[in-house]
């Protein structure tokens, strides 16, 4: 016979604690040796869990606090710098601020870079002067064209080349906004990209290419090597950043160095007063 059935139900209930405090204890039913035992662990929280779990929680918040009162620390660091009575303190805290962020950018700009493709044998034609004269008025009289923006040179513009030359020997490409000099750029990027022929680069930023005689449309018209219209923009963005940032350190680098100049200025200014201070006084006791 079990342990348990000798045992009487008063017997039992005198040794069991109250109902009031079972309410949140844990209890085991243990059968070891053909013995019946109850016994009563822990008492578990809201969630059914253990205290354990109560003081990983606390340990959680703690840490929590504890990064919360480091991001204060910092932001009070950098107001007391920046309402310092001192402009050095101001212009230098500033220039960290803006070398840390060029930093970041130029890190982010890194991973828009792509890796060439293994360029392929490609012999451009030779066009006399007559053929490049007919094929410029051709492709100004046009007016099919493929616009490059902000984004620039990525795979849709070469993809939209290719399908302008599926009608047409030649397609003008359109460069707004553009830099002095970045039209080669372009130029010389879509001739590698599209394999077509640049005919003419215009003043108003605008480069006349043609497809060649023995054109054959490719499979793949957008390139691998070249971006997609979304991170193009993207890149944009940072280069913008990036531009902007750099002028904002040189304005901070010259406005330092004519601190420092003023700072000169007035030494050499209380140095001469003190001169003509002391001659005086020198005078005055003889």
């Amino acid at each position: 016979m079990l342990a348990a059935s000798r045992s009487s139900p008063s017997a039992i209930k005198r040794n069991c604690p109250p109902a009031r405090c079972m309410s949140s204890t844990s209890i085991e039913l243990k059968t070891k040796n053909d013995v019946v035992r109850f016994s009563f662990g822990k008492p578990l929280d809201k969630t059914g869990s253990s205290t354990k779990g109560k003081k990983m929680a606390k340990r959680a918040e703690v840490s929590k606090k504890a990064k919360l009162n480091e991001l204060r620390f910092y932001r009070l660091k950098a107001k007391k710098k920046m309402n310092s009575p001192n402009p050095e303190v101001r212009i230098r805290y500033k220039l960290e601020k803006a070398k840390r962020k060029e930093a970041w950018l130029i890190e982010k700009l890194m991973k828009f870079e792509v890796a060439r493709a293994p360029a392929d044998i490609h012999d451009p034609e030779i066009l006399t002067e007559e053929e490049k004269h007919y094929l410029k008025r051709t492709g100004e009289k046009k007016k099919n064209y493929v616009p490059v923006g902000r984004r620039g040179v990525f795979g849709g513009v070469v993809l939209n080349m290719h399908l302008h030359w599926k009608k047409h020997e030649t397609v003008k490409v359109i460069c707004k906004p553009c830099k002095p000099g970045q039209v080669q750029e372009y130029a010389q990027e879509l001739a590698r990209l599209s394999k077509g022929i640049v005919i003419d680069i215009k003043p108003n930023n605008t480069v006349i290419f043609y497809r060649g005689k023995n054109y054959v449309q490719p499979k793949v018209m957008s390139p691998a090597d070249t971006l997609s219209k979304n991170k193009a923009l993207e890149k944009y963005k940072y280069e913008q950043s990036l531009e902007h940032t750099s002028q904002f350190i040189e304005k901070l680098g010259k406005e330092l160095e004519e601190y420092h100049k003023h700072l000169a200025r007035f030494k050499k200014v209380n140095e001469n007063a003190t001169q003509v201070f002391d001659q005086h006084m020198n005078g005055k006791k003889i």
